[in-house]
């Protein structure tokens, strides 16, 4: 049997905690989720000041991150070029920038999401918490 390696409530903690610490420095209301491998909701989190609307992107744009195992700014990129059928693709909600898988040991154990600034800035708040883990 394989095994792998997932993600625990203390590496959650450590990811959030660099999320948040990376939001505030920049003087960023945002949301940020994380899921795991499959997609599920494991932490969120709603910045004061953050938009709604944030609170329900910010965990689409990680489960597209996870369940398609890379940057949902992939696929936002396809799209723009003109490949429009990923608008239908089933279960990838969060077709923005903004979405980052977590990839440890060159295994995806799940994704950070986040929405609430320019796309960009969304990303770099998410590879903010996943350095956090030093994998």
């Amino acid at each position: 049997m394989n095994t792998k390696p997932f993600l625990t409530l203390d590496d959650l903690k450590r990811i959030a905690a660099a999320c948040e610490a990376e939001a505030l420095a920049h003087g960023w209301a945002v949301s940020f989720a994380i899921v795991d491998d499959g997609g599920h909701l494991l932490w969120q989190q709603r910045l004061d000041g953050a938009a709604p609307i944030s609170a329900q992107i910010a965990p689409a744009k990680a489960r597209t991150a996870a369940v398609g195992r890379r940057e949902s700014r992939l696929y936002e990129e396809m799209i723009n070029q003109g490949r429009v059928s990923f608008l239908s693709a089933p279960g990838l909600e969060g077709l923005l920038e903004g979405g980052v898988p977590i990839l440890v040991e060159g295994h995806c154990v799940g994704a950070v999401g986040v929405s609430g600034v320019k796309s960009t800035e969304d990303a770099q708040i998410a590879k903010a918490g996943i350095a956090a883990l030093g994998a």
